[in-house]
């Protein structure tokens, strides 16, 4: 019995210390960077325990917690900033301790790159030389950069999807706007007709069918059109 005593007293004065010696710690605090002489979190970082392949990404605001022994060493890792290494002191009498933890940018500077449209200088000789210097080329661009046959292709060319969702959120605009109230008449309005008596003169209507022009009319009485 003596003998059982001893033996149960040895092992729970091990388990004892081999308990206090692996106490766990909880961590927990804020991830910062200096940005114009303030204090600014960083979002998501990554804090990890070397050696265990445990740990915790960091929130939106920059806090973590997570659990930790003496002696651990945590490392902070962040796209673009240095990492971070930090011990876990063997000193600590309490189970809960914050620390604020400030990383720097890692600045890498790269070699000048030269990019040329030839892969060698040789290459730039030969198309310079057999470069056609004629008017045609001239002729041709400005043919093409001509007002009338821009006009004939903007006409002409479909509405892509950013013109498209650009013009339904101003029809949603302006049915929000009137919400609830009687919408003002454009074709009572002085300012529409100057507008459509200027783009008249101008020749907006030229060449364009009696169709086109009633269809304008009745755009300009829902207000889609403005000027």
């Amino acid at each position: 019995m003596k003998i059982n005593f001893f033996l149960l007293l040895i092992l729970s004065c091990l388990v004892k210390s081999w308990s206090q010696g692996n106490q766990l710690i909880q961590i927990s605090g804020l991830v910062l960077t200096d940005i114009d002489s303030e204090p600014k979190p960083l979002p998501f970082a990554e804090i990890s325990i070397i050696g265990t392949g445990r740990g915790v990404y960091a929130d939106s605001k920059g806090f973590f917690s997570m659990a930790v022994q003496k002696n651990d060493t945590l490392v902070f890792n962040y796209l673009g900033f240095k990492p971070i290494f930090y011990i876990v002191p063997d000193s600590l009498g309490k189970s809960h301790y914050t620390i604020f933890q400030i990383m720097t940018r890692d600045t890498i500077y790269l070699p000048e790159t030269i990019v040329y449209p030839w892969p060698d200088k040789n290459y730039f000789k030969q198309e310079f030389l057999a470069m056609d210097i004629s008017n045609v080329l001239q002729e041709t661009a400005l043919k093409n950069l001509a007002q009338d046959n821009l006009r004939k292709f903007f006409e002409f060319t479909p509405t892509d999807g950013q013109a498209s969702s650009q013009l339904y959120l101003v029809q949603q605009a302006q049915k929000n706007y009137y919400n609830g109230q009687f919408r003002p008449n454009n074709l009572l309005s002085p300012t529409a007709w100057i507008a459509f008596f200027k783009a008249w003169k101008r020749g907006d209507f030229k060449k364009k069918k009696i169709k086109y022009f009633i269809v304008f009319i009745l755009l300009k009485q829902f207000g889609v059109f403005r000027w």
